[in-house]
């Protein structure tokens, strides 16, 4: 694709039209350009330049930008440039640089003829912008970061489009005829459970606006929705996202501070959901499977919080309350997004409370299933795999998948694992040592201590419990399921510690509770009055891995600490044809040195 045209203009009435005047394509060509102020952009595609600027002169929303670049080429058709423009949309939502100001009527990934020749154009579009200092970033640079993994701009996927429109429709029902629901969206790790999440939340925040001052094209995937009367059912609504990780739970109050019509206030966490003294409209809650059960808690105050929130919401201190409870009570419309093998903790909701709500919501018609695999190069099938592997039970035939190009390997040797995420983290980012809580946390009492110490390697737990992946220390250290479920990493290395073994008797994956070291992954819960035996806490384990070993996207290296378990999953991930086409370079061996940041 030949290089294309790119106007850098003033935003201003006189200059657009002197520049309509020199240019015939200004009135009657397929254009994409963006507007700009000093931290503000949009970006809009249309067939008529000239007609479409003095829309936006007359809008509150963009008539205060200053500075316009229209995008023209001589091949340009209506297909391409909505293409353009969701591509320029998602990565200036990922710079950080400038807030995007469009509504979220739902971005277009409509294929077309000679998609690819296109798109492959579009990176020298989108450098140019850079060049005149639109981007601050590389396209890889953006791609790695969490505003752009959490942007609610998101071209979506089929399955995931379909669940939204059917969310909405049914919320607007719901509100027209007063009734209160709840609906689940159930999906595998990587399918976008959470990007539908946020995406709904905006989505919904954008029709409430109040006031509008364009006319929705009729082209994007949820136009219909903007209408005056869809407006007036959600006037003034109180809309929440509750996300019950305190990792993921920060990195999208920061997503939320940067975009309108949301704010950081909007995100929750259960216990604020129950001090509200004020009920939400809608709340939209992300693991919902994480939600807690009546048990002890992370910190002692809300252990004693939780029953003053139950008595207060239910008139009693009702033990089999959950939090789960509080969300029904706190809001008339609830939407929950589960995967209920991503329970992690014995304190996560029950099956007995679970499957119930399932069924609920299958017999009501408010299930919607995510089957798309987003996160994942390999494809669900790598997902189902994993999750066949970790539960076998005297089967071993179970066959590898087509992989494709997803680099998948078995390690031997933790040190040479560990070389192999750094280099991986060289070349692309995002990639990251994470494991089963298999060793003490002993570094959080003595940072000179290590914690990790397998094989030569010596290193220590996450040193910040928020946002780890992005903190400065990450790549010299190795984060635990509570540090990276919710997250997308390029490359991970999966250290499968001595917690698990293999039980040659009943031919399956043994689970050793000595080596479990997360407390309250294993306590038993004294306020119900309830014993999780080792087979109990074996399932939660299990799902741990389950996690951990489906977080990275491009790949996942694995080393397996227990010699006999390591014999066994060796046949499993036996790699893919990357790993044999492009082998790492020799480890010197050696203990690995722990560095203290």
């Amino acid at each position: 694709m030949a290089s294309p045209m790119i106007h850098d203009l003033p935003f201003d009435e006189a200059s657009m039209r002197a520049w309509a005047q020199g240019d015939p394509r200004a009135a009657n060509w397929p254009v994409v350009y963006t507007l700009e102020g000093s931290d503000e952009v949009y970006v809009g595609e249309t067939l008529n330049m000239a007609a479409r600027s003095r829309q936006h002169f007359g809008s509150v929303e963009r008539g205060h930008l200053r500075r316009a670049h229209v995008v023209v080429d001589d091949r340009f058709h209506k297909s391409a440039c909505l293409d353009l423009e969701s591509f320029l949309i998602r990565l200036f939502s990922g710079d950080e640089a400038r807030r995007v100001i469009n509504r979220n009527t739902g971005i277009v990934d409509a294929d077309y003829y000679r998609r690819s020749e296109y798109q492959a154009g579009f990176d020298e579009i989108f450098e140019e912008l850079r060049r005149r200092g639109l981007f601050t970033r590389s396209i890889p640079e953006i791609r790695n970061t969490d505003l752009f993994k959490l942007s609610p701009f998101k071209a979506l996927t089929p399955d995931q489009a379909t669940a939204t429109e059917a969310l909405v429709e049914a919320l607007f029902g719901d509100l027209e005829a007063g009734r209160s629901a709840t609906s689940v969206v159930r999906g595998d790790p990587g399918t976008g459970k959470t990007i539908v999440a946020i995406y709904l939340v905006k989505l919904l925040a954008d029709i409430a606006e109040e006031e509008r001052h364009e006319d929705p094209s009729g082209e994007t995937v949820f136009d219909d929705f903007f209408t005056a009367g869809h407006r007036a059912l959600l006037s003034t609504p109180r809309i929440g996202l509750v996300v019950p990780q305190q990792s993921l739970r920060a990195s999208i109050k920061r997503v939320f501070e940067h975009t309108p019509n949301l704010s950081a206030s909007m995100v929750l966490s259960p216990f604020d959901v129950g001090r509200s003294l004020e009920r939400f409209d809608v709340l939209v809650v992300d693991e919902a499977h994480r939600l807690s059960q009546r048990a002890a808690q992370a910190v002692g105050v809300q252990t004693r919080d939780f029953g003053t929130i139950t008595e207060r919401l239910f008139g009693s201190d009702d033990h089999s309350r959950t939090q789960l409870d509080w969300v029904e009570a706190q809001a008339d419309h609830r939407i929950l997004m589960l995967d209920e093998l991503q329970a992690v903790r014995p304190s996560d909701l029950p099956s007995n409370v679970v499957s119930p709500l399932v069924e609920r919501a299958r017999a009501d018609g408010r299930m919607h299933l995510l089957a798309t695999q987003m996160r994942v190069a390999a494809g669900t099938d790598y997902v189902g795999y994993v999750r066949e592997v970790l539960a076998m039970q005297g089967r071993f035939e179970l066959d590898q998948p087509d992989l494709g190009d997803y680099d998948l390997r078995f390690f031997e040797d933790p040190v040479e694992m560990r070389a192999a995420i750094l280099k991986r983290d060289d070349e692309a980012g995002l990639a990251r040592m994470v494991a089963g809580y298999a060793w003490p946390w002993r570094s959080k009492k003595d940072r000179a201590l290590a914690d990790i110490e397998v094989g030569g390697l010596r290193l220590q737990w996450n040193t910040v419990a928020t946002e780890w992946i992005r903190s400065q220390s990450s790549r010299e250290e190795v984060g635990s399921i509570h540090t990276v479920q919710g997250y997308d990493l390029n490359y991970a290395g999966v250290l499968i510690g001595p917690d698990l073994g293999w039980d040659a008797d009943r031919q399956r994956i043994a689970f050793h509770r000595s080596h479990y070291f997360d407390r309250r992954g294993k306590a038993n819960n004294h306020i119900l009055g309830l014993s999780y035996s080792d087979e109990d806490v074996r399932a939660l384990v299990l799902n741990i891995y389950g996690v951990l070993l489906t977080r990275g996207m491009r790949g996942t290296y694995v080393h397996v600490v227990d010699p006999e378990l390591r014999a066994v999953l060796k046949r499993y991930f036996k790699g893919s044809r990357r790993g044999e086409a492009d082998p790492l370079p020799s480890v010197e061996r050696g203990s690995r040195e722990m560095r203290t940041p």
